[in-house]
């Protein structure tokens, strides 16, 4: 299989902060990367949103963790349609569509009615505004 390292464009770089604000960004990118690996498997947990989050904090704090996630075969394809005009794979438009179905499911059976209704508010206009982004072009 070739290596296609390549053929992707390099992730943008950014100025140099001061050293400790540099530690808490790098310290905030890890924390993001673990709760969306953890969000693959836990419905609920966002993924795609832990993962651009990671990769703003990442671009500003370790040049290194960056370019792995920008060149990531999972969470590089997400980094780079953000970069590339906001956009969203259809695939992960479905995934958020079908887990939050499935967590609407679930609060609807379990939370207080008003709680409920706050959540599928919530997650309702999150899919609106997931829907209306671009998707990649194939």
């Amino acid at each position: 299989m070739p290596d296609t390292r390549e053929q992707l464009p390099a992730p943008p770089q950014h100025p140099p902060l001061p050293a400790a604000l540099r530690w808490l960004l790098l310290a905030f990118a890890v924390l993001c990367l673990v709760l969306g690996v953890i969000g693959i498997v836990v419905p609920g947990l966002p993924t795609t949103v832990f993962v651009l989050m990671a990769g703003w904090a990442a671009a500003r704090s370790s040049p290194r963790l960056h370019a792995w996630l920008w060149r990531h075969p999972l969470f590089g394809s997400m980094l780079r349609n953000w970069a590339d005009g906001g956009r969203v794979s259809r695939r992960a438009k479905w995934s958020a569509t079908f887990v939050m179905g499935l967590c609407a499911v679930i609060v609807l059976c379990a939370a207080p009615r008003w709680a409920a209704w706050v959540a599928c508010t919530s997650m309702a206009c999150v899919l609106t505004w997931l829907w209306l982004r671009p998707e990649p072009e194939a």
